[in-house]
């Protein structure tokens, strides 16, 4: 590089990725030359920086599990109302049967008054609340129920051999068989819970991060905000992406002094290192920032070649990859 801008002299701008080695051989080439950091490198050295950081939290990207809970948890579950059309009529219905008996009438005459069969009157009259003609009787006593709560402190004991306890209980008067005890300590064992989602690569996560919003799809824009309110971290490095990438855009080089500072404070890893780097080539980071020179062009055109040059798995000789450059 050296050697050929020493034969080209009038070089007046040179725009170049950030290699020390193009630095020097620019400086020794055309000293007079103004050097320019190419925007294309320097989102890209940005990308890397990210992956990093992405790569030090990456315990963040993990949906936390859902916590199991027992499924007889002496807790009780949060109750809803029914609602519509057939939960009216079980409330006016189980309202009706009640003032009835209150008035003193016999289930027999309440079901010949209303004609309905005695067993639809039974139901309503055995139930203590209108929901329970919904979500079905209480359940029936059983020759258990006195030893429930010893089940229960013998199960937080750790003792959970079914056959172990319907001995013990056996010797404390229980008077029926195994197959209670088993079904009632099997309500007992938590549900296991389903399994967490696969946590997203740290690759993708950069994408999501690296890219403009808009390009992203709303299924990844959740992802990405669920991630950045599990990890202060990647949420303060979102806020440097995008402060960066307006300041790469709308070319606002005055501006990158307060982001490398702002950087380096918060001092996150990958991205700190990114910000130090640009203090060792600070006037060409800034003239790419600021000048309209850049080589997207050319950067384009190499990627370009590069992509048929893999279509072809590399054993294309010269002439036909020259051919299908021109053609493309």
């Amino acid at each position: 590089m050296t050697d050929w801008l020493t034969r080209h002299p009038g070089v007046e701008v040179i725009c170049r990725d950030r290699a020390s080695a193009y630095a020097e051989g620019a400086r020794i080439g055309a000293p007079d030359a103004v050097q320019v950091a190419d925007r294309f490198h320097l989102w890209q050295n940005l990308a890397q920086a990210v992956e990093k950081t992405v790569s030090a939290h990456r315990s963040c990207l993990r949906e936390p599990a859902p916590r199991s809970q027992p499924t007889g948890s002496s807790e009780p579950a949060a109750e809803t109302v029914p609602t519509g059309r057939r939960a009216e009529r079980k409330r006016a219905a189980h309202a009706q049967v009640h003032d009835l008996i209150a008035q003193g009438h016999s289930l027999r005459a309440i079901a010949r008054h209303l004609g309905w069969g005695q067993n639809t009157v039974l139901k309503y009259a055995h139930a203590a609340h209108w929901q329970d003609t919904i979500t079905g009787m209480p359940p029936r006593p059983s020759k258990l129920d006195p030893y429930k709560s010893y089940l229960q402190r013998r199960w937080s004991q750790g003792c959970t051999n079914a056959l172990a306890l319907h001995r013990e209980i056996t010797t404390q008067g229980y008077p029926a068989g195994y197959a209670p005890v088993r079904a009632y300590l099997a309500s007992l064992r938590p549900n296991p819970a389903a399994p967490a989602p696969a946590a997203p690569s740290v690759r993708k996560v950069t994408g999501w991060l690296t890219r403009h919003p808009a390009t992203l799809s709303e299924e990844d824009q959740q992802h990405l905000k669920s991630i950045l309110a599990r990890c202060p971290e990647l949420g303060a490095a979102h806020q440097h992406i995008r402060g960066f990438g307006e300041i790469l855009t709308c070319r606002l080089g005055a501006l990158l002094p307060d982001w490398i500072a702002a950087v380096l404070q918060d001092d996150l890893p990958g991205l700190a290192g990114f910000a130090r780097s640009m203090n060792n080539d600070f006037d060409a980071v800034t003239a790419g920032l600021t000048l309209p020179w850049s080589s997207g062009g050319t950067e384009g055109a190499v990627n370009r070649i590069k992509k048929i040059k893999r279509q072809l798995y590399g054993r294309a000789e010269f002439e036909l990859l020259r051919k299908m450059i021109l053609l493309s």
